[in-house]
């Protein structure tokens, strides 16, 4: 089973409005409200993939309901630590510029957190678990690595995807895969990387670090994946780019999806590019045959 763990899932409320002038009445021209937060992202691209995962985390109140509704409406399983307090709501206002006002996160209790930890021991080492994002500021700063002293105690593999110190603290726990774009990886280890021989540099130290494989994301300008053997370059098909949420998660989603399938590194990264690039040309995340549509317009070649 994959399991994908979202703690601070929200709604996304995309907003478009036309010549938007700050200060004064503006009327959207169109709206639209969709499930967020980047492991819920991940299950939704591993079900057009026919790959079956089970979505965990916290969701409360009516926030939350419009989120399970959506999960089952679509089929993917779910199973959610139940909190009081509301799920939060993401606005995502597309004018001229593209505008990102995020909120916090809902306070979960103690026994709430709990909960999720006593969940997160029951999986396997036949498991995997995918983790995704941040985490309301009401949780523990070192949940994270609780979470994956939990995993890697029960053999699981995982995958991780977030920023910071939650990343680097967990590379010695020999995750499965780790996936910073390029200012997450200058942020990651505090310098400028402005060259290719510079992103070489630091995609092999995470490896150094504990990472079995690394995807080092360009957008527009493809990936670099790192493996103990060999170092991957990724082209991205051609298109117009509509989308910048989500693109990251389906690109695990993508390569997790046919590495649990196929232990193939290289296929896994093709598949990968095709799923982040299909949902940046998207409105919402891409569909089954947007993605198989792009694969064979990959292009892969060893560094």
């Amino acid at each position: 089973m994959i399991y994908t763990i979202t703690l601070n899932p929200s709604i996304d409320y995309i907003v478009q409005v036309k010549n938007i002038d700050l200060g004064k009445l503006n009327k959207m021209t169109n709206d639209l409200k969709l499930p967020g937060g980047k492991g819920i992202n991940v299950s939704r691209i591993l079900q057009e993939l026919d790959v079956h995962s089970t979505a965990l985390g916290f969701l409360g109140g009516f926030t939350g309901d419009f989120i399970s509704n959506w999960l089952q409406k679509d089929n993917i399983s779910a199973d959610f630590i139940q909190i009081q307090n509301d799920t939060r709501i993401n606005i995502k206002l597309k004018s001229e510029l593209e505008t990102e006002i995020n909120g916090q996160g809902p306070a979960i209790s103690t026994e709430e957190a709990d909960a999720l930890l006593k969940q997160i021991g029951n999986i396997s080492s036949e498991d995997s678990v995918i983790l995704s994002g941040s985490k309301p500021p009401s949780l523990p700063d070192n949940y994270y690595h609780t979470l994956i002293d939990v995993i890697t105690k029960s053999n699981a593999a995982f995958i991780i995807d977030t920023t910071g110190e939650d990343l680097k603290a967990a590379l010695p726990y020999n995750p499965l895969l780790v996936k910073p774009n390029l200012e997450e990886l200058e942020e990651l280890f505090g310098t400028k990387i402005n060259t290719k021989e510079t992103i070489l540099q630091y995609g092999k130290k995470l490896l150094e670090l504990g990472a079995q494989h690394a995807i080092v994301s360009m957008a527009g300008d493809g990936a670099f994946l790192f493996t103990k053997e060999v170092i991957y370059k990724g082209t991205s098909p051609k298109g117009v780019v509509k989308n910048s949420v989500g693109a990251g998660d389906s690109m695990i989603a993508g390569f997790v999806g046919e590495y649990i399938k196929t232990k193939d590194a290289e296929r896994a990264f093709k598949m990968g590019i095709a799923s982040g690039s299909a949902t940046a040309f998207s409105d919402d995340l891409a569909k089954r045959n947007d993605i198989l549509a792009l694969v064979d317009q990959v292009k892969i070649s060893p560094v």
